[in-house]
């Protein structure tokens, strides 16, 4: 009689396991159903929370970022090039251009 209740026991187990499992498939299914679905909200929404931490520059901003890395470029040009004079030269009349 033992060996019938422990055989119960383990069909119980493995059926409620079972049903366990499927319940998570579909569970799982359903939520990877709406994220499809959802997608270009969802999108939209995490390029908010990235604009709210690093918010984009004007711009204005971006055009003197851009001349200031320029300038320190051709600083670093030149001060590499101390040895040739027509290159430095070269680089000086670039500089005063820009």
């Amino acid at each position: 009689m033992q060996y019938n209740n422990m055989s119960t026991i383990i069909s119980v187990v493995q059926n409620i396991s079972l049903i366990a499992a499927g319940e998570l498939a579909l569970a799982s299914g359903a939520v990877c159903a709406l994220a499809v679905l959802f997608k270009p909200l969802l999108r939209g929404l995490a390029r908010a929370a990235v604009l709210v931490v690093k918010p984009k520059r004007s711009k204005e901003e971006q055009l003197q970022r851009r001349q200031m890395r320029d300038a320190m470029m051709l600083k670093r040009l030149l001060n590499s090039m101390e040895g040739d004079p027509s290159h430095a030269a070269e680089l000086r009349a670039m500089a005063s251009r820009a």
